[in-house]
Order: C-alpha cells, then structure tokens, then sequence
C-alpha cells in the first residue's frame, strides 16, 4: 500500500503587509493623533500667563474657551471671511491656468516640449514662502521697483501704498499664493491627462468633435479625480495660510486686520502662552476643514446614473 502524498504546507504572506505598514501607523500617531487629542483636551481647561511669567491654570472650564471664541467680539467669523477670500483670489486663477497649461502640453498636436517649461512654472514651489513675501514685500514696498515704475508712468508725485489697502493687500497675498502652487498643480493635472487612453481622443476626433468639447466631455470627467484632490488640498492649505500673510501683514493688525487668517489668530494666542483658547480654535478649524473637504468630496462625486425604466417595466 503505497503511501499518502504529503500536503504542501501554504505559505501566506498576507503578515508582511501588516508588518509593512506598522510604520506608517505608528509615526502617525506619534506626530499626529496624539497631538490632536492632546490639542483637544487642552481646549477645555483655562491655561495662560499673566504679564508673561505668573501661571494661571490649567483649570477646567468646559466649554467657556469656545463660548469666547464664538462672542461676537472674537472676530473669528471675520478671519474665516478673510482666509476664504484670499483663498479664492488665488485659486481661481490657479486651476484655470493650470488646466490650460496641462492640456496645452499634452495635446500631441501642438507638440510642445514642456520639459524646460515643467521646470520654470515648478520653480516658485521651491522658495520658502517665507523668501516669497520677503521678495514681494520689497518690491511692492514705497521705495520698491513697482512704485518706482508706477511713479514714471503715472507721474505721480507719491508712492502708491499698497499695504495700506486692503484689496492691495489680499491681491499680493494671492498672487503669491498662486504662484507657488500653480506649477505644482499643472504638473499633477498633466499626469492625469496622461494616463487617458489616446485612443478616446482620436475617436473623437473622427466623429468630428471639436477641442472644446473633447475637453469638457472627455478630459475633464476623466480627470476627476485628480481635481478633487487639488481641490481639497488647496482648500485645506488655504486654511492652514500662515507664513505670507504673516510677513506682508505686520502680524495682520494692518488695515484693521481684513488680511488676518484664522491661523494668524490661533497663533496669537499661542504667542500669549493662551493654550486653552488655541486649542478651542485648532478644534474648530480641524472640524470646518473636514466638513468642507466632505462637502466637497460629495459635490465632485460622480453619480452613478439609474437605468430607467419604460411603461412595460424594461430597463434602458
């Protein structure tokens, strides 16, 4: 009697993924939930210094940090105003022109070799954004090169003073904002442009489709998407704009502050060692970051559309 085969012993490698990945988990919680949930249990406690050296706290209060955030005094329903309208100045101009740039160097038509242009429009995104309103900053400034050129142009007898005005203001903001980011932008909507089968656009070429319509019926739901990405991240980033508004803003107390940001808020009461009130605001702009990510994820969702339905019950 001859004897049974042996069973192979399977080998699962299914582990080593979980393995692969404790990493990840791990420094996101070092660096990332623990600090929140540290941010928001210090959010109901009463914690500062008085004249800079007497400790008050911590004391729980419940609630009481974001009851004061929301008096009217507060002023953070102006700050949000502010970030979203700087926001909006700098992103609209940013993914139109990124999209007319991505689909200009994509079209195999036109032939263009964007390699040297990849790396001027990416450039900008390489400065500090700190070096940025420095070097706009100076130029704007009332001794600066835009001064001197509107001064022979015009005629002017005085510089015109840009940062005392607040459209003047939030405009320098955004365009710097802009440019930093537009090329960055362009680079990742050419990639998704890329990744689109060639054989679409030749077949709507054939039927006689023209350019526009290839790009708005074709690209665009295409390249889906990769939009909803840059639109939540810039959304996400706009609220978290500190650095620029910072530097051409003197703190944002100028122009009675229609250029400061909530972040510039949050840290001022980090600077006034105010932990109890700067975690009641970081909780507040963790959660209106969310929803507005989660709105915006569902209104770019696309819709799956329901087969219907004729008199006889037969689905088209």
């Amino acid at each position: 009697m001859s004897a049974l085969p042996k069973k192979r012993k399977s080998i699962s490698y299914a582990k080593w993924g979980y393995i692969f990945i404790i990493p990840f988990f791990v420094v996101f919680a070092i660096f990332n939930l623990i600090p929140l949930a540290s941010t928001i249990y210090k959010s109901f406690f009463e914690e500062y210094l008085v004249m800079g050296y007497e400790q008050i706290g911590p004391t729980f209060i419940g609630l009481e940090n974001y009851e004061a955030v929301f008096a009217a005094g507060s002023g953070l329903g102006k700050y949000f105003l502010n970030t979203l309208i700087i926001w909006i100045l700098g992103f609209v101009p940013q993914i139109f022109l990124s999209l007319l740039f991505a689909s200009w160097f994509t079209d195999l038509r036109l032939k263009l070799k964007c390699g040297v242009y990849k790396i001027i429009i990416y450039l900008p995104n390489i400065i500090m954004a700190a070096a940025m309103g420095m070097l706009f900053f100076t130029m704007f400034s009332t001794n600066g090169p835009i001064n001197s050129i509107y001064m022979n142009i015009t005629g002017a007898k005085s510089p015109y003073l840009f940062f005392d005005n607040m459209w003047a203001q939030r405009g320098i903001v955004s365009l710097i904002n802009f440019l930093m980011w537009y090329g960055n932008t362009t680079i990742m909507l050419m990639a998704a442009i890329n990744g689109i089968d060639t054989a679409l656009f030749e077949s709507a070429q054939i039927d006689g489709a023209t350019p526009t319509k290839i790009f708005t019926k074709i690209t665009l739901p295409l390249i889906r998407p990769i939009l909803l990405y840059v639109l939540v991240t810039s959304l996400i980033g706009g609220i978290q704009m500190f650095d620029v508004p910072q530097i051409l803003t003197a703190d944002g107390e100028s122009v009675n502050r229609t250029s400061m940001t909530v972040v510039m808020y949050l840290n001022k009461h980090l600077y006034s060692k105010n932990y109890g009130m700067a975690g009641a605001v970081s909780v507040i702009l963790f959660f209106v970051a969310a929803i507005l990510s989660i709105l915006v994820f569902f209104m770019m969702k696309e819709r799956d559309v329901k087969p219907r339905k004729t008199a006889k019950g037969v689905k088209k």
